[in-house]
């Protein structure tokens, strides 16, 4: 290859990923910034009720914090650590949701908290963004325990008992994970890159809980955002198989109602019978 032709690969080369990196750009940007304000002008402030409600659970559980009986309180209901019970910490992981870190500055995280909650909410709906947010929190916090069950070593996955003890709260699992989900859904790398990788790389240099937790939170909102949109189709194949005996397939929420056979006549045997009779008598 000449030197000419070398130079002409690498302009076309560069032709091409500037034009993919413009549509991808553009793509996100749709998905992130226009379909979402189009979304929340259609439906008002109503549209921001949940992002408006963590917000204000944030603040109002980090004042009541700043007492000590209300420390007390806010431990009772909202305070996770491994050492507790399994049954106890399920009951207050939704409470430790809107308990501030203890290591981390309230007022830092509010912005992002609240910006994942409205981006979730105008793009998924309340439902999802509540079970999404608490799924990923959930799966941080008991990957945790079993990390701490199993002890120091185990190839650098299990962690020191010592961190059983340590107040594990926050929605910063919550906003990883709804982040997460959502670049994986909308196909958006740059929030995906600021939101996952950024975790990845505080795990590797501040190696804590809550990093392993932002870890296991990624991990299982990439799962989910992977398997959204696929269970009519899983559906559709797990039903083939069963409609594929000749029946037609039934629409969904429709019940299928049994047509009794119309009654076949008699054959007329016997009239033909006694017609040729009574004409051979005439005869």
């Amino acid at each position: 290859m000449t030197i000419d032709a070398r130079i002409e690969w690498c302009r076309a080369l560069l032709a091409r990923l500037v034009r993919f990196t413009g549509r991808t750009l553009r793509g996100e940007w749709h998905a992130i910034v226009v379909e979402p304000v189009r979304r929340l002008t259609r439906r008002g402030v109503s549209g921001l009720l949940l992002a408006f409600v963590a917000a204000f659970g944030v603040i109002f559980f980090h004042a009541i914090a700043q007492h000590r009986l209300g420390a007390l309180w806010v431990t009772r209901l909202g305070g996770v650590r491994a050492d507790l019970p399994l049954w106890l910490s399920l009951l207050r992981t939704p409470v430790s949701l809107y308990v501030p870190a203890l290591d981390l500055p309230v007022w830092a995280g509010i912005t992002q908290l609240f910006l994942a909650f409205a981006w979730a909410e105008l793009v998924l709906g309340r439902a999802r963004t509540l079970a999404i947010s608490y799924a990923t929190t959930l799966a941080g916090t008991l990957t945790a325990r079993v990390m701490i069950a199993m002890g120091p070593g185990w190839w650098g996955f299990g962690l020191p008992h010592a961190y059983g003890q340590v107040l594990d709260t926050g929605p910063s699992a919550a906003v990883v994970g709804l982040f997460t989900y959502l670049s994986v859904v909308e196909r958006a790398p740059v929030v995906f890159a600021l939101t996952g990788g950024s975790m990845v790389w505080e795990s590797i240099a501040v190696p804590n809980l809550a990093g392993r937790e932002h870890l296991i939170a990624v991990a299982s909102a990439i799962v989910l955002g992977l398997l959204h949109g696929r269970r009519a189709r899983l559906r559709a194949r797990l039903l083939l198989p069963v409609q594929g005996g000749g029946s037609a397939p039934t629409a969904p929420g429709v019940i299928p109602v049994s047509v009794p056979p119309r009654p076949v006549p008699a054959p007329a045997k016997a009239e033909r019978s006694k017609d040729t009779a009574m004409t051979s008598m005439d005869c």
